[in-house]
């Protein structure tokens, strides 16, 4: 018995998934190319940030702004989501049934929506200690840069909401499917650039 060939990266759903196996070949590749573009417009902002480090214009900086103990919890809520994420696609392509991919994907969902809470709370507090983006070039590059990951955050959110629905009211039919399978490539997408993010600016900041 030959294996299924895989199409492309990430969770190829194979034989016993056929019609949206198939149509995961062209729809997944097409994702993929959004997801290449969305990847420069990080890369810019990346790029505008560290040119902007010293541009404090006698503002807060990252010392007086930055608060490590919050961005760690929120990198483990994330990389969390990202294995929550993984467990849900496992159910979907090992077929364990409605009720354990609804469950893991809740658990996703949980975990993606307490990460949005927590940086909604670090802005908060940063605006009330004046970094707000009209301060200094350092701080409009920095609201450039990490409230636009949150909106992606926020955006699959309300995705994984719709398709929560879709599969309630249609089943695992292969819309749900192939859906599920590009919102995992976004969802592992962003914890990686979340990774840059705490990496360069909030371990490189503080160092």
């Amino acid at each position: 018995m030959t294996a299924t060939p895989s199409r492309h990266p990430g969770l190829n759903l194979g034989r016993a998934h056929q019609e949206a196996h198939d149509a995961c070949e062209v729809l997944v590749f097409g994702f993929w190319v959004f997801m290449m573009s969305d990847l420069i417009i990080f890369g810019l902002l990346f790029a505008n940030y560290v040119t902007q480090l010293d541009a404090l214009a006698g503002g807060p900086g990252p010392g007086e702004l930055f608060e490590m103990k919050s961005a760690f919890l929120e990198t483990l809520l994330l990389l969390t989501s990202s294995f929550t994420y993984g467990l849900a696609s496992y159910c979907l392509k090992y077929r364990h049934g409605r009720g354990w991919l609804t469950a893991w994907l809740g658990v996703t969902l949980l975990l993606g929506l307490a990460f949005i809470g927590f940086e909604l709370h670090d802005f908060h507090k940063m605006a009330g200690e004046g970094g707000v983006p009209s301060r200094s070039g350092f701080l409009s590059a920095f609201f450039a840069l990490v409230p636009l990951h949150g909106l992606h955050v926020a955006s699959a959110c309300l995705w994984m909401v719709v398709l929560m629905v879709q599969m309630c009211v249609h089943g695992l039919d292969t819309g749900v499917k192939t859906g599920l399978v590009r919102l995992g490539l976004l969802w592992h997408f962003l914890d990686i650039v979340w990774v840059g993010i705490f990496s360069l600016v909030y371990l490189g900041g503080l160092a």
